[in-house]
């Protein structure tokens, strides 16, 4: 009995003695983590560069097409949001629409059309609010058909018309913008 009380006393000093050597272990790593990171900051401190910048080789400046991109889409979006909420004049979206195409432009009179065939499907209409992020965006591709393929084309067609079907669009109302943006996309491949 007394051999077993003294295993189990030794034991529990055995694991104290090995938990504080871990804990010590760890403090000790953190300890330096800590003065490497002070050491770290002081020669960016020196150096005179921002800890937050890194350098401008790594960090090259954006794409402006992509940029203008993106921007054209959220002002598409945002047009769209206008309209669903009752809006009816349909300039800033034509300007929006017009700016689209990077390459090629549509002629205006193909774009007023569009801009307000499309006015008329998404005026009021609160089904298609969810999907008008996808609908800026393939109406964006198709201003700049010379970028797609024909069956990638014909693809973002049929997403349109499935956007349209789907927000509870007439099937006449639908057929106008397909043929509309068929227009703009030929005008610009």
């Amino acid at each position: 009995m007394k051999t077993s009380f003294s295993v189990i006393i030794s034991l529990l000093v055995a694991g104290s003695l090995f938990a504080q050597g871990v804990y010590n272990l760890a403090k000790q790593q953190a300890k330096n983590a800590a003065a490497s990171e002070n050491r770290n900051q002081q020669a960016i401190e020196s150096s005179g560069q921002s800890p937050t910048a890194p350098p401008s080789a790594n960090n090259p400046p954006p794409d402006p097409m992509l940029q203008a991109t993106l921007r054209n889409i959220s002002n598409l979006r945002a047009d769209f949001d206008d309209l669903g909420s009752g809006r009816t004049n349909t300039v800033a979206f034509q300007n929006d629409l017009q700016a689209a195409a990077q390459g090629a432009r549509p002629a205006p009179a193909a774009v007023a059309k569009l801009a307000d065939d499309l006015a008329a499907v998404v005026s009021g209409n609160k089904k298609l609010q969810a999907q008008q992020q996808k609908l800026a965006q393939f109406v964006h591709a198709l201003f700049n058909s010379s970028h797609l393929s024909a069956v990638q084309q014909q693809t973002v067609l049929d997403l349109v018309q499935k956007i349209l079907s789907d927000g509870g669009v007439s099937v006449d109302d639908s057929a106008k913008v397909i043929t509309d943006l068929k227009a703009i996309a030929t005008a610009t491949k």
